[in-house]
């Protein structure tokens, strides 16, 4: 099966930067790719999403302008760079690959087939 491989969170101050990378090993992104974040005591959360050939991308409104999704084709790789963090941005950080769709709805959590195991981002002040 595909493994996704989240890296890069940690501790930052508000107002700082973050960027997150997501390895994924064992199959082909087909369709997109996506982060997704849950805080304490929330439920799981669309992020940004992008659509593996085209690139095209999706925000949360909450993120837009602040959040840069990109990704490496040749490297399988999906990264989300996060400028200018609040304290509100901390969570788990989720990396997800939509693979068996030919369509999705790039914030639905359903329509993601793989999961990374997440990483925690933490936004201080």
């Amino acid at each position: 099966q595909v493994q996704l491989v989240e890296s890069g969170g940690g501790l930052v101050q508000a107002g700082g930067s973050v960027s997150l990378s997501c390895a994924a090993s064992g199959g082909t992104f087909r369709v997109a790719m996506g982060w997704f974040r849950q805080a304490p005591g929330k439920e799981r959360e669309f992020v940004a999403a992008i659509s593996w050939y085209a690139g095209y991308t999706l925000y949360a409104d909450s993120v837009k302008g602040r959040f840069t999704i990109s990704r490496d084709t040749a490297k399988n790789t999906v990264y989300l760079q996060m400028n200018s963090l609040k304290p509100e941005d901390t969570a788990v950080y989720y990396c997800a690959a939509a693979i068996v769709a030919a369509t999705i709805t790039p914030s639905s959590i359903k329509d993601y087939d793989f999961w990374g195991q997440g990483t925690q981002v933490t936004v201080s002040s």
